[in-house]
């Protein structure tokens, strides 16, 4: 491969070089730093699909192959014999940990799950329906009130604390907004449950009567939290990246990241999955709600289907789709109408020449939906149950980036303006 390509102005005649910076894997980037100097010229990408922002050694994607690394480890290898933590740990510093880094891992992570008495009772002030959401991007940018001594971006030692309390605490807040909404007492985290375990003893238990956690649940939670950890630069990641660049509270750059996985088209898809199947309503309404996506005209979507990266298939749900039927058949829930039929539009997706031909298989979000609501998890937490799995990617994405050589170089995306040009000013009386 050549190492720059040229720019050619065709009024001018001047060739600006386009030196590549290029990886480990994939396709290198053009550097277009100097194309706005030297030609008077923006590149034009809207909602940067082929433009990079960054350098990263976190995540590899590639979509053709429906390839997905954390560190250079396949995911496949990582769900089948790793743990969420320990994937927390890889994604965070780079290698795998050995024994005794793990359990002092574990510990610290431990340590941090409880939220400060004044902050729990800052969910008070929210309205008794608030979505879970909400209240999670207003507690999470409050710890920026709370913890002070973890705000300097360049001290290597407080940013592995703000990473470590972040992950921590992610599940508490999570569980208690879901408190919150159902109007029960919040549940403090026990330190001897594991990190999926404690998250579902926090949401589940009540202090009337003893609550046992289901490993089966845990575990089901454990492989969607570590599909879920990390996913390149898609929106609330460089939605972190973008608001961590101007060198705000740390705090306050992951409550951004919520705020953007917030959205329908992001983190709110396994929403929009129940949504459909609630809408199809029963199984023998299958075959002409089909009809209907299968109709450009129609306007009606298949929610969990298909990927915007992944142009194959996406790896993860590979991996979901046998853990999902294993819930169902433990929890005896093969029979829930509505997952019933979930798993007749999965069957008819893998046998169907249309959609096979279109490559619109179930994707991690049409499954992530169908294990949530088998485990009894309602459909207004489960954008929150992506963030506390994301958190750790974009804790790790914004430590690269503050600690870059260099230091920061805060995001500023150009535009084309299409506005008015430039006209005078009108007295009041001639307008």
């Amino acid at each position: 491969m050549t190492n720059s390509y040229s720019l050619l102005n065709n009024e001018t005649g001047e060739k600006v070089e386009l030196p590549l910076v290029k990886g480990t894997l994939g396709p290198a980037g053009a550097d277009v730093g100097k194309v706005y100097d030297k030609m008077d010229l923006f590149t034009y990408d809207p909602g940067f699909t082929s433009t990079c922002s960054t350098k990263s050694a976190i995540t590899y994607i590639d979509g053709d192959k429906g390839v997905l690394l954390y560190r250079g480890y396949p995911i496949e290898q990582l769900a089948a014999h790793s743990s969420f933590i320990e994937v927390a740990y890889l994604i965070l510093n780079g290698e795998l940990p050995n024994k005794g880094q793990l359990e002092e891992f574990e510990a610290s992570i431990r340590r941090h799950t409880m939220i400060n008495e004044s902050l729990r009772r800052f969910f008070d002030g929210f309205r008794y329906d608030a979505h879970p959401m909400a209240m999670l991007t207003g507690i999470v940018g409050s710890l920026s009130a709370f913890y002070h001594d973890t705000t300097n971006n360049k001290d290597e030692r407080q940013r592995e604390i703000f990473a470590h309390r972040m992950i921590a605490k992610i599940p508490t807040i999570a569980a208690a907004a879901y408190k919150k909404y159902f109007g029960q007492p919040f549940m403090y985290p026990q330190n001897h449950l594991d990190y999926c375990s404690n998250l579902l003893y926090m949401m589940f238990a009540v202090p009337a009567e003893p609550y046992h956690v289901d490993p089966i649940a845990a575990k089901a939670l454990d492989i969607l939290f570590i599909l879920h950890a990390d996913h390149e630069q898609n929106a609330s990641t460089s939605t972190v990246r973008l608001a961590g660049s101007t060198g705000c509270n740390p705090y306050a750059a992951v409550a951004s990241g919520i705020a953007a996985l917030w959205g329908p088209a992001h983190g709110g898809a396994n929403e929009a999955v129940l949504k459909m199947l609630g809408e199809i309503g029963t199984v023998k309404n299958v075959p002409a709600f089909l009809t209907k996506v299968k109709d450009k005209n129609s306007g009606v979507r298949l929610m969990g289907f298909g990927h915007r990266v992944y142009k194959n298939f996406d790896p993860r749900a590979t991996i979901i789709r046998e853990q999902c039927h294993k819930v169902l058949k433990h929890l005896g829930k093969e029979n829930d109408p509505q997952l019933e039929l979930a798993l007749e539009l999965e069957r008819i997706a893998l046998t169907d020449d249309y959609f096979k031909d279109r490559k619109l298989y179930p994707n991690v979000d049409f499954y992530s939906g169908i294990i949530y609501k088998a485990l009894g998890i309602p459909v207004n937490m489960f954008t929150p149950m992506f963030a506390i799995a994301r958190t750790v990617g974009w804790v790790a994405h914004w430590s690269e980036m503050v600690s870059e050589p260099g230091g920061l170089k805060i995001g500023r995306p150009r535009q084309v303006y299409v506005g008015s040009p430039v006209r005078d000013y009108k007295d009041l009386t001639s307008r």
